[in-house]
């Protein structure tokens, strides 16, 4: 929760606009967690330093075989590896599991999210102009997909 709730009140990363009490995110990970991933990736000391989720891409049946992951890194750990390693162990998942494409959703079309999907063989399908409102802005999505 600590690293998501910073997200949500100091970035446009993601567009929840208020921070999720316990049993919020819990229900976001239980709802994961009957044949769809939730994974936390943790240090040495036992702190959680990272977490990622795949979710049905859209709720219609004939989208069942595609999802859509959710990556994020504590400040204090970007750019160590913490996010490749949760995004790799994510399509493995996936494709263990048998879905056919992942994609991601990238708000503000963020450099670093888009190498790190590029890093996975994810290709940039598109860009929602102006799909979301944060901050007072409306902000571009960039959707990237990868067949798996």
């Amino acid at each position: 929760m600590e690293i998501y709730n910073r997200e949500v009140l100091e970035t446009a990363h993601t567009f929840d606009l208020h921070p999720r009490t316990i049993e919020e995110q819990r229900r976001y990970i239980d709802d994961r967690s009957g044949g769809l991933v939730f994974l936390a990736a943790e240090n040495d000391d036992g702190e959680i330093v990272g977490f990622g989720s795949i979710s049905f891409y859209r709720d219609r049946p004939g989208y069942r075989t595609s999802v859509e992951n959710s990556v994020y890194v504590h400040r204090d750990h970007h750019r160590s590896g913490v996010g490749s390693a949760v995004l790799g162990a994510l399509i493995d998942n996936a494709t263990v599991h048998g879905f056919h494409a992942m994609f991601a959703r990238i708000v503000d079309v963020q450099e670093a999210s888009v190498a790190l999907h590029e890093l996975h063989g994810f290709e940039m399908v598109g860009v929602e102009r102006e799909a979301g409102r944060k901050f007072g802005k409306f902000r571009d999505v960039a959707l990237m997909q990868r067949l798996l």
